[in-house]
């Protein structure tokens, strides 16, 4: 089994190329590397080109990119990667190791940080969010695209891939993998970066994602999140 790895991207060209470089050793031991454009205007291509095994351009929505990304990759395994996020070294092996052992599907545990150093000191309220991030997860069994899903092709099939919503395609993706079998929660941590949260303050961003999930859970379409969210 190898790994292909689908980094959905728009306008990351600042970020980006830390993002890659932190793949090329995963590349060396057989990993694809397969970034999907949803239509950006900052050069974001030019960036990717030298260090992805692909760069194919999708429809503009992390769902319709992410399944693009699936379509044409070649490897057994899948894992989704948002741009400002980075993985742990040998993030391959242990997810090949999983999925070996019968796993279906997985997600890394999260913490806060900032590989390309732009935010500076943390708050201390972020390392308690990241606690409970993966706490809920663990009880819940539903991962969200911070944690770095990753799936078996097979399992990615039967399940229909990324719904085509704007918001909360992970998870919803994840309450179908459920029905497959339950995620394999991995202590191994993933750092993704806390741009949304320091951008809008940490307590007023922690209420709106309350608010969001518990809002999805009752039925409010996914359409009328995304405003809520700030997504154009």
């Amino acid at each position: 089994m190898k790994l292909s790895i689908v980094l959905p991207v728009l306008n990351e060209a600042p970020r980006l190329q830390a993002t890659l470089q932190a793949l090329v050793a995963l590349r060396q031991r057989g990993c694809e590397v397969i970034v999907v454009d949803g239509g950006s205007s900052d050069g974001t291509l030019n960036v990717a080109q030298p260090f992805a095994d692909r760069v194919i351009v999708a429809a503009r929505g992390r769902a319709s990119q992410q399944n693009a990304g699936a379509q044409v990759a070649h490897h057994e395994a899948l894992l989704f990667l948002h741009a400002d996020t980075q993985l742990p070294a040998d993030a391959d092996r242990l997810i090949l190791d999983t999925l070996s052992k019968g796993a279906d599907w997985g997600r890394f545990d999260v913490c806060f940080g900032d590989p390309g150093g732009e935010v500076g000191r943390l708050p201390a309220m972020l390392n308690v969010i990241a606690f409970m991030m993966n706490w809920r997860s663990r009880v819940t069994g539903i991962a969200t695209g911070d944690q770095c899903l990753f799936i078996t092709r097979a399992a990615f099939g039967r399940t229909g891939g990324f719904p085509t919503q704007p918001l909360m395609e992970d998870i919803e993706l994840s309450r179908r993998l459920k029905k497959v079998s339950p995620p394999a929660c991995l202590r191994d941590r993933v750092t993704t970066s806390p741009r949304r949260w320091l951008r809008h303050g940490v307590w007023r961003t922690i209420l709106l994602m309350w608010w969001l999930r518990l809002a999805y859970w009752l039925g409010v379409s996914p359409v009328r999140l995304a405003r809520w969210y700030g997504y154009k």
